[in-house]
């Protein structure tokens, strides 16, 4: 980032932290941040370190940067505690909100913009980005939400959110249980092993694969909230229901991804291997499937969305008394939105940690390719 600009920012940033000392922080009372001794010295903290960022520069204007951020964040989220700044803040909170807005995506983009050669330190970089990132999205979310008064039925702030998260563990836990681990898991398993065997087959008998494409397109554009009520119909209102549903979305991605896999491999190392006299299975365990296994991936980390959220919509449509789309439903309907946010926190994190562990199995198995070398 320009060496420039990067000073500009923070100047603007100590700025707007310094305009909250004169501005009214409640347009319903004259609260002002002189009254109060904690805040004041945190906000005074935070210009200091901003002022310092735009002297200095580098790596030690990033670390002062995130301090005067911490310094700026925690004296908004202070303020709010007062009832005569929340649902009624005025300039000055804005003020202070918008600074630390400025000054934390002045680091974010300084730390995205760094290249470590060492491996440590970089791996350690991709982390720290996107989770600076998203704590920004979940801090401006929350000033916003108790700074403007948003109705908690319209949207919950993320730490009433994340109390209801901890306060109903058990719930969450027999909803993971009912929703992820039987009827996404299972979903999965059956869904991706049927396309990957089908996919062998038609592309080892050609007519097989140019009529299975066609139909793949067709159930493919099929929708979900049609064939949901089907499969519970079919399979009852329990998990297999569910399994059915996530089986047959899952399936069509992984045969095709599968089918374009297997084609994947070139005329020469076709050749190769007719040369050195290997029949079919030779051929299939030592050259297609190798070939086919980042297209193979590809489609299992499109499946881990799918599978998800083909499961929470089943739910839907028929369920026992639980599953995460039971309790969506159910808590929406009794208003309960902290609830709903809480179980599509679930949904989310359940989501993450099934892509990531596809990705690492993934790089533990195609290593190899073009794509990781360094």
């Amino acid at each position: 980032m320009n060496p420039r600009k990067l000073k500009l920012g923070f100047i603007l940033a100590a700025a707007g932290m310094l305009a909250a000392l004169a501005l009214p922080l409640s347009s319903e009372t004259a609260a002002v941040l002189t009254a109060r001794p904690v805040p004041l010295a945190l906000t005074i903290a935070a210009v200091l370190l901003f002022a310092a960022c735009a002297l200095g520069g580098g790596s030690l204007a990033v670390v002062l940067g995130l301090a005067g951020v911490l310094s700026g964040s925690a004296t908004t989220l202070a303020l709010l505690g007062d009832p005569a700044v929340a649902g009624s803040a005025a300039a000055g909170f804005w003020s202070m909100v918008l600074a630390v807005w400025l000054a934390s995506a002045l680091c974010v983009m300084q730390l995205a913009a760094s290249r470590p050669r060492d491996q440590g330190p970089r791996r350690a970089l991709n982390l720290a980005v996107p989770l600076l990132f998203g704590a920004v999205v979940f801090y401006l979310w929350e000033v916003g939400v108790r700074g403007f008064g948003v109705s908690p039925v319209i949207m919950p702030a993320p730490s009433k959110a994340a109390a209801r998260f901890a306060a109903s563990l058990p719930t969450l836990g027999a909803d993971f249980v009912q929703t992820f681990v039987r009827g996404v898991l299972i979903g999965y398993v059956i869904g991706c092993g049927a396309g990957l065997l089908v996919a062998i087959v038609a592309q080892r008998f050609t007519f097989l694969g140019r009529g299975l494409l066609p139909l793949g397109n067709f159930f493919s554009a099929l929708p979900l909230v049609g064939v949901a009520p089907i499969m519970v119909m079919w399979f009852g209102f329990d998990w297999p229901s569910k399994a059915a549903v996530v089986a047959l979305v899952t399936f069509f991605p992984m045969l095709v991804n599968t089918l374009a896999g297997l084609s994947a491999s070139g005329h020469m190392e076709r050749d190769l291997m007719r040369s050195y006299g290997a029949d079919h299975r030779q051929t299939l365990t030592k050259l297609y499937l190798p070939a086919a296994l980042p297209f193979i991936f590809n489609a299992l980390k499109i499946n881990a969305t799918l599978a998800l959220i083909g499961a929470i919509v089943a739910e839907f449509f028929g369920t026992p008394t639980q599953g995460i789309g039971f309790r969506i439903s159910t808590e929406a309907g009794r208003m309960a939105i902290d609830m709903v946010w809480a179980e599509i926190a679930l949904a989310a994190l359940a989501g993450m940690a099934f892509y990531g562990l596809v990705a690492l199995a993934e790089r533990a198995t195609t290593f190899w390719h073009p794509s990781y070398r360094t």
